[in-house]
């Protein structure tokens, strides 16, 4: 009798505790559905084309190139337009100008949005981006990308620096570091980085100043950022720019000519920079090319051919004058061009002069850019 009872208590106990269990289980379940899922942060490519996109047969387009991300929903939710297909040395500088106005467009009518990948050729593409990193106005994240090798090509990178240029974009620490240029893992600022190869995939380096952070399987991790005026902090607004200045680039090499110097100011150059020897140094007759130049109200900015090092004023015969040199006001036209690599000096003249003809003021932004 008594292990009977025994029994159905037991049974009793066994009842009641499976109970608890299931019905504990099953508000642990309608509690999981009902909570929120955190939302990644959307990021939207804008493809300019490259050799990214530039399979045999045909270009990738935007679309192609979103779908060929794979695991991008655990980065961002990826949207996607075409806003050209073109190799990067095809690109004119208005479709520069047109789109920068519309990556501005893009972060002021959708705040949500969390950042924008820019697919490019890699030829020019440390230009484009220097461009971008001066006339984006906004804080978020711009990120460049390409590849070296084309989609029909054994070894193809593109999909992986696309996808790491999303990941980039998405991370709240790219935020207020400018525009970046994201391939083969590294983070490089669009300032700084430049195309040091024709072939190889580890191609764009920041000579002297390192990476900015690399993109690896468990984050996005950076390790310093840049001090210089960009994006947010620019002055330059492009909004009210239809057309952006002439401005040529002439390459100092020994027994130079001056005459390409004088031909460029006669053909209605803006502004030149010169790509000098050394720390700015001019051979042949191009003193006297920039001479007739600077009288001419063209400005030269002296930079240096060598890949890194700085032109600092009075370099590239910014400081002659007296009897024998040229007046004080065509003087003050020579400007020293920094650490700036030539072809990123041009990007920031043309700018410089859609604001302003005040030699002092250009020189100011030498410095501060």
């Amino acid at each position: 009798m008594r292990a009977s009872i025994a029994r159905a208590v037991a049974a009793l106990v066994f009842t009641a505790l499976l109970g608890l269990l299931t019905t504990s289980a099953s508000t642990l379940a309608q509690t999981a559905a009902s909570a929120p899922v955190a939302a990644v942060p959307r990021v939207r490519l804008v493809a300019t084309g490259g050799t990214i996109s530039n399979r045999t047969g045909g270009r990738l387009s935007a679309e192609e190139l979103v779908k060929s991300m794979p695991g991008i929903e655990r980065y961002a939710q990826p949207e996607f337009e075409q806003f050209s297909n073109l190799a990067s040395s095809e690109l004119t500088l208005d479709q520069w100008v047109a789109l920068a106005k519309r990556l501005n467009e893009i972060f002021k009518t959708e705040p949500d949005i969390a950042g924008l990948v820019v697919t490019s050729g890699t030829d020019t593409l440390e230009e484009l981006a220097y461009f971008l990193d001066l006339t984006v106005r906004s804080d978020k994240a711009v990120v460049v990308v390409g590849s070296m090798r084309n989609p029909s090509t054994l070894g193809y990178e593109g999909a992986a620096n696309l996808l790491e240029g999303f990941r980039v974009a998405a991370s709240a620490d790219a935020r207020g570091k400018g525009a970046l240029v994201v391939l083969n893992d590294e983070i490089n600022a669009a300032r700084e980085v430049t195309k040091t190869d024709a072939l190889r995939l580890n191609t764009f380096q920041s000579r002297g100043y390192g990476i900015l952070g690399v993109v690896d399987a468990d984050r996005v991790a950076f390790y310093r950022t840049t001090l210089k005026r960009h994006t947010a902090n620019s002055e330059f607004d492009i909004a009210s720019v239809t057309k952006l200045p002439r401005v040529d680039v002439i390459l100092v090499y020994q027994g130079a000519d001056g005459d390409l110097i004088k031909a460029a100011a006669d053909a209605g150059a803006k502004g030149i920079v010169i790509a000098g020897a050394g720390a700015g140094a001019t051979s042949g007759t191009q003193q006297a090319g920039i001479d007739y130049a600077t009288k001419k109200g063209v400005f030269v900015v002296t930079t240096t051919r060598a890949g890194s090092g700085r032109i600092a004023a009075g370099r590239g015969g910014r400081g002659r004058g007296g009897a024998n040199g040229p007046p004080p006001e065509d003087i003050r036209r020579r400007i020293a061009g920094e650490d700036l690599a030539p072809v990123k000096a041009r990007v920031l003249l043309m700018l410089a002069l859609t604001r302003t003809t005040d030699p002092a003021e250009i020189q100011r932004m030498f410095t501060e850019y």
